[in-house]
């Protein structure tokens, strides 16, 4: 058969499919797919993009209001699904336009997309509607990628833990109770729960790296001028770079190509120009590492207690780049600390952008970030902090000025340790800890570093804390340097396959999340006799949590209860106790609790268990092991 054969049969298999549904379109699971599967899934017949789209949305439907309530999509577009089918008309009439034809992918909520209100994560701009497409926007709808919606972020962008007026908190889905850092954060939970193939992203300080080191992605600050911000809301235009997140680093260089190239509306990608190959996905190839040159910078790592677990991942992490073949030593830039500080220009550059940007759209509802402050359309986290973004009497400032001079210094100093050592790259990581408990404040972050010298960098995901949650690797380069950097996290990736999906969002069950399991056991009260305890228990894995109630049954005067406990262990092989399901003396009780990722392994692994312990049998008169497998599914 030759190519031309070919063609014109997997046309008529696309264009049947989009008349009459694909047998087994509805069972496709998007979940964790790559774009490479799903256009091949496209390509043979086997699923239209229209009901690409539809298998998102549903997965969207389970669990980002429902089930562990992610709040990470803050709007779908309403085209979305006719998008879609034109471009399924297009596949069977003229074939596709590249590797992006028909993939459905989601947008930070401060690029300009037709069809949404561009918010920017505030309440003040909930209704702005925007003029156009961003840059990058129209670039994903030529390349054929539908638009599937647009993500939560932190407010105005100003922030790393995403919390918004807008739309509340984001969950991370590998920890409920975390944060997915931010400002992207609302991209990074989405791709993560494959709410969609791949996500865009903003990064002015860490905005971009923070969200995927935190959710097992792959995310690239590029360098300054390799991508269009126009049609982006700025938060600092010497900082602010957008681009792309996603599980892979194959699907990050598909929507890199996609997106880069210059943009006459944004003057900073004149510098770019000659400095974007043909194509990044196709330079990728194994063997990136061997040889390499990485310098580790101790300095950005942790020294707090606190800071053990994420340093013991990190460890391991660059272990592993050196078993890949890469020359890894510790790297010194003599005086960073000091040159550091006082580098982000964000404090004096953000009122200013912001009311230039607002300024250009007729109708905005706030036309400054002043407005914002003075109607209290900003979330109280963020308060404190956009006050004083709008004290500034004037752009250029004496303190301004030395700021400028600080970047230039820290990175004439970056690049010239670079070059004396030879370094493709240097390594740290992205943030020095575990992910912030939802409501409290993230330390330990390393931005600035990438941010103030303009210096591309890629977060790659690099392992897991004891308590599962994940921690990410940066690898800093030199100026359009994106080539190189994807190919040692390429290398990186293909040896140790690092991507691990969150428990909360797995695949769905005819078009819905797993049923909740439930099930009801009998635990012996005392060794001899009728007295026990029934217990009904139920199970929600998207959401790690145990419910149950129970009763006392049989039980005569003397066999008083002093505790049902589950245990984490065997029937053969004792544990501790991690939870008591009925208290001391009580005859019923109903509760539930979450359990964490070691506990929620040992009840998957049937190594949880309930005991009975009363006045009668103090020691206990028998375990119970809390069996998922008899569990009604």
């Amino acid at each position: 058969m030759n190519a031309q054969q070919l063609f014109t049969r997997r046309a008529a298999a696309a264009l049947a499919l989009l008349l009459t549904g694909a047998a087994g379109a509805a069972d496709f699971d998007v979940t964790e797919k790559s774009i490479a599967q799903l256009q091949q899934a496209q390509a043979s017949g086997q699923v239209t993009s229209r009901q690409l789209v539809e298998a998102y949305l549903a997965r969207i439907r389970a669990y980002d209001g429902a089930g562990p309530a992610l709040n990470a999509v803050l709007r779908a577009n309403p085209s979305a699904l006719d998008d879609a089918q034109a471009l399924d008309r297009e596949r069977a009439a003229r074939g596709p336009r590249g590797p992006l034809h028909g993939i459905p992918v989601l947008v930070k909520d401060n690029y300009d997309a037709l069809g949404m209100p561009t918010s920017a994560g505030t309440l003040a701009l909930a209704t702005l509607q925007p003029l156009g497409d961003a840059f990058q926007v129209r670039r994903l709808k030529e390349a054929g990628a539908v638009i599937l919606g647009k993500t939560t972020l932190h407010e105005l962008a100003a922030g790393i833990t995403n919390v918004s007026s807008l739309s509340g908190v984001t969950r991370n889905p590998y920890h409920l109770d975390r944060v997915p850092g931010g400002s992207s954060g609302g991209t990074a939970a989405a791709v993560a729960a494959s709410f969609a193939a791949a996500g865009m992203g903003s990064d002015t300080c860490g905005s971009i790296r923070i969200p995927a080191a935190n959710q097992n992605l792959v995310g690239l600050r590029p360098t300054l001028g390799l991508s269009s911000r126009a049609g982006i809301v700025p938060l600092s235009a010497s900082q602010d770079v957008a681009g792309p997140l996603a599980r892979s680093v194959e699907d990050l260089a598909v929507m890199l190509d996609a997106t880069v190239g210059t943009d006459p509306a944004d003057a900073s990608t004149l510098a770019g120009a000659g400095h974007v190959p043909a194509s990044y996905r196709a330079l990728l190839q194994p063997g990136g590492l061997r040889g390499a040159r990485i310098g580790v910078l101790r300095a950005l790592f942790g020294k707090d207690p606190d800071d053990a677990d994420t340093n013991a991942v990190m460890q391991k992490a660059l272990e592993a780049l050196k078993a890949g073949g890469a020359e890894v030593s510790d790297a010194e830039v003599p005086g960073l600390e000091a040159l550091l500080r006082d580098t982000s220009t964000i404090a004096h550059e953000f009122k200013f952008d912001l009311a230039d940007f607002l300024a250009a759209r007729p109708g905005a509802p706030a036309r400054s970030l002043g407005d914002i402050i003075t109607q209290g359309l900003n979330h109280e986290a963020l308060d404190a902090t956009l006050r004083l973004r709008n004290t500034p009497p004037a752009r250029d400032t004496e303190a301004y000025r030395k700021t400028l001079a600080q970047r230039s210094a820290l990175r004439a100093a970056v690049l010239a340790a670079m070059s004396a050592h030879g370094l493709d790259a240097l390594a740290y990581p992205v943030l020095q800890r575990r992910p912030a408990l939802i409501g409290e404040p993230q330390r330990g972050a390393n931005c600035q570093l990438s941010a103030s010298t303009g210096l591309p960098a890629i977060a790659i995901p690099a392992g897991f804390t004891a308590d599962q949650v994940p921690a990410g690797l940066e690898l800093m380069g030199t100026a359009f340097s994106e080539a190189r950097l994807l190919a040692l996290a390429y290398d990186w990736e293909l040896a140790q396959k690092p991507r691990r999906a969150p428990f909360s969002t797995p695949p769905l069950v005819g078009g819905r999340a797993p049923a909740v399991r439930t099930a009801a056991i009998d635990v012996p009260l005392v060794a001899q006799g009728d007295a026990l305890v029934r217990l009904r228990f139920s199970w929600d894995g998207t959401t790690s949590a145990l419910a149950w109630t129970a009763r006392l049954a049989g039980a005569r005067q003397g066999d008083a209860v002093l505790a049902l406990a589950l245990h984490r262990g065997t029937p053969a092989q004792p544990g501790p106790v991690i939870a008591h399901l009925l208290r001391r003396g009580a005859t019923d009780e109903t509760s539930s609790l979450k359990l964490g990722a070691q506990d929620r392994q040992a009840l998957q692994e049937g190594r949880l268990y309930v005991q009975a312990y009363s006045t009668g049998a103090p020691l206990g008169a028998g375990r119970v092991p809390l069996d998922l497998a008899q569990a009604a599914k």
